[in-house]
């Protein structure tokens, strides 16, 4: 026999954890402002504190929060990433235009 079956309380019984919804909105304000790091932790933070909520083992009335620092902490994380991605994009244009340019310049 289990402990639970034992004591007669089983894993629902119990209330849920606290959601930790404002945490994941200052993060995901913090990592806008300050620090796109931070943005990587609210989405992650976010993702598993949904599951949490959809599972039952998480307070729900934070889903709003929750939410809300998710989309904040994907929005940290493509300010910075979609400068960096046309930037090595247009880099590598100019070394393609490099190489053939100067396969193809004419002598003078």
């Amino acid at each position: 026999m289990n402990t639970q079956e034992n004591t007669g309380i089983r894993a629902h019984d119990y209330p849920p954890s606290p959601h930790r919804g404002a945490v994941v909105l200052v993060l995901g304000i913090l990592g806008i402002t300050n620090c796109f790091i931070l943005g990587i932790v609210a989405w992650v933070m976010a993702n598993t504190d949904l599951a949490e909520m959809n599972a039952g083992r998480m307070d729900p009335s934070g889903r709003g929060l929750t939410q809300a620092g998710k989309i904040l902490g994907i929005i940290s994380v493509a300010v910075i990433l979609i400068p960096i991605a046309i930037f090595l994009i247009i880099m590598m244009g100019v070394f393609i235009m490099g190489i053939f340019g100067a396969a193809f310049a004419i002598p003078c």
